[in-house]
């Protein structure tokens, strides 16, 4: 049985020849694609308390199917009371066929699930093609069960893709039918 991610056939079938036509592209070789999608988690109470990052962890985990890490401070910041090397934050990076099923999930159930969703708006991109947008309440996720939840954080996503500039990496996630908002 061999199951391929419907993004993933999408791009290859359609987003592909499309791309190549809009930009003019000589080669398919130069049509973008997402390399990566980076899911980051900063929790600001677990200098108090250890368990919060252990719990985001778990909650990462099973958003993405993928084990997330925690992230550790770099360096000591008195104000806070941090030390370095302590458990921050948690972080998980999706490539392959996950990162396809990851953004499926976020287009189609997540971010409609989102309380007053309107779009996302298009000013997340960095000037090299990458793309960046937050994310209020992990809660929007079905894997998580809001009962379980001890408090409710949010997160960043990076997508991280080959596009040489934000406009390009624009058309390729519009292509996927991500929800960006209308310019009036």
């Amino acid at each position: 049985m061999n199951y391929t991610p419907r993004l993933k056939s999408l791009y290859q079938d359609e987003v592909v020849a499309n791309l190549k036509t809009k930009f003019s592209y000589t080669s398919i070789m130069q049509v973008p694609k997402i390399e990566k999608i980076v899911l980051s988690q900063g929790i600001g109470k677990a200098v108090a308390d250890k368990k919060l990052v252990d719990s985001a962890v778990k909650e990462m985990t099973s958003i993405t199917g993928q084990k997330a890490v925690p992230t550790l401070s770099k360096k000591d910041v008195s104000n806070f009371k941090l030390r370095k090397g302590m458990p921050i934050g948690a972080k998980v990076t999706l490539r392959g066929d996950r990162m396809y099923e990851f953004l499926d999930r976020l287009i189609a159930i997540s971010l409609p699930r989102t309380r007053d969703f309107r779009g996302v708006r298009a000013s997340g991109f960095d000037g090299k093609g990458n793309f960046n947008m937050g994310i209020k309440e992990q809660i929007v996720f079905p894997e998580i069960d809001i009962d379980k939840v001890n408090n409710i954080t949010g997160m960043d996503i990076t997508f991280v893709t080959t596009a040489k500039t934000d406009e390009e990496a624009k058309a390729l996630l519009d292509s996927f039918g991500f929800p960006f908002t209308k310019n009036k």
